[in-house]
Formats: C-alpha cells, sequence, structure tokens
C-alpha cells in the first residue's frame, strides 16, 4: 500500500487523519517534532491497523533541512498532507516581530519550502496528491486575527496556484478549510458548538477528498455559506465590526 506522509503528526487533526488512513490500509510517515508521542502513535497505528507507521523528526522552520528531509523518505509517499500551523497571539504578534515572524513562518513559509519539494517530485513522477490544510481565517482580515489569517490567506493562494501548475502533470492538490475545531490549538476559546468540528470530522473529510479528487473542502459545509455572507459585507462596512 502507499504511504502518506503526515506533516506536523502530533496534532489532533493529523492524529485524525492518521487513524483514517491507516484504518484504510495505508502505510504513514509521522512526521513532527515529538519524537517520543510520535513513536508511540506509529506503534498504535500498527498494532490496531496492521499498517507500517514510521515517526520522523522534522521540523517546519527548518527550512535549510527540508530537501535532506524528504530525499530520504524510502519509499517516498504517494501522499503528502501538511496539517502543521500556529495560532500564535494576535496582541503579541503585533508588538513582537519574533513572535510574527514564527506566526507567518509556521502557516506559510515552512509549509511552502517542504511542498515545493513534494510537488516537484510529483511532478516528475506524474502523479500524487497534495493536500494542504489552510483555514477560512484566510479569506477576510479580521482585527482579531489577521497576522494568523494573512499567513492562511498566503497559504491558499498557493495550494490553489500549485493545483493549477500540477493538474496537466496528474498531480493532484486538495485545499482544506476547516471553522472552528476542537482541538488543543483552540483549548479555552468559547466556540459556538454548531459550527465547530471535531478532528475526527476533518480526518474522515480529507480522505474522502483525497479518493474523490476534491479541489477544495469546508468541513462543515455551513461554513462554505458563513464565508460567502462574510465575503459580500461592504469593506466600508466590514471595517467598522469588531470581528
Amino acid at each position: 500500500m502507499a504511504y502518506v506522509l503526515i506533516l506536523g503528526a502530533s496534532s489532533d487533526v493529523a492524529i485524525a487523519c492518521g487513524q483514517e488512513f491507516a484504518k484504510n490500509g495505508y502505510d504513514l510517515y509521522l512526521a513532527g517534532r515529538d519524537m517520543a508521542a510520535l513513536e508511540a502513535r506509529a506503534a498504535d497505528f500498527q498494532i490496531r491497523h496492521q499498517v507500517k507507521a514510521k515517526a520522523i523528526a522534522f521540523d517546519a522552520l527548518e527550512f535549510e533541512q527540508h530537501a535532506g528531509f524528504y530525499l530520504a523518505l524510502d519509499p517516498q509517499p504517494e501522499i503528502t498532507i501538511c496539517v502543521f500551523g500556529l495560532l500564535g497571539n494576535q496582541a503579541e504578534s503585533e508588538k513582537n516581530w519574533t513572535e510574527c515572524k514564527k506566526v507567518i513562518d509556521s502557516n506559510y513559509t515552512g509549509a511552502v519550502s517542504i511542498l515545493n519539494y513534494v510537488a516537484n517530485d510529483y511532478e516528475a513522477k506524474q502523479k500524487g496528491t497534495i493536500v494542504g490544510v489552510s483555514s477560512v481565517a484566510g479569506e477576510r482580515g479580521r482585527q482579531s486575527n489577521y497576522i494568523y489569517g494573512s499567513a492562511k490567506a498566503g497559504f491558499t493562494a498557493y495550494l490553489s496556484g500549485l493545483r493549477n501548475r500540477m493538474v496537466s502533470s496528474g498531480v493532484h492538490v486538495v485545499t482544506v478549510k476547516p471553522g472552528f475545531i476542537y482541538t488543543k490549538m483552540t483549548e479555552g476559546l468559547k466556540l459556538p458548538k454548531q459550527i465547530t468540528a471535531e478532528p475526527g470530522d476533518l480526518g474522515g473529510a480529507i480522505f474522502k477528498a483525497v479518493k474523490r479528487r476534491k479541489n477544495i473542502i469546508y468541513v462543515l459545509p455551513i461554513w462554505r455559506l458563513i464565508m460567502l455572507i462574510i465575503r459580500t459585507v461592504p469593506e466600508g462596512m466590514f471595517k467598522k465590526l469588531k470581528l
């Protein structure tokens, strides 16, 4: 069975993705920084689903190591899922460039760096699937999280352009736009239950999107309508809203 590379594999969403692909017989590369947690998760997937699963050290911000990381994978994956990201603190990012840059690099620069290597490999082989987990926050800047949102907007545009480039090569690119998700990253936030997804919802949605070769998915359909409304609010009115 083909290997799936999950970048940022210790997150709640990544674990749900790994669970979904493993139970369908896919072998896994779990890439991230917390090796102890990844090795435990890999062992669990192997026992539970009788698949191969390997934990591999990966840091999204160590750009110079990305080429060597990807070339060392043997066999190389046929599906790559980029899950990593950082919500950050908007107020701190406004005052502290180091914090601001970390949010941008964690959500955009690091993803572009590693996915460029993946894309070039898939293009040469004329096959493969790339999944990027972006965010609805990238569809319109809001005062409460525009540093994070602007990085996700850039990532969404990158995935769109990559999809346009790769279509003639038989390589498919999926953009995932979750709304609110119950994860460690959003722990402590008051999220409306009716429009907040569980990590398992994302795992299932991503698996279906890969199999059905979807281009862009909103994990909960209600978010497509919500974002349509938000995008159509006139700028003169929108800038006065406390969002």
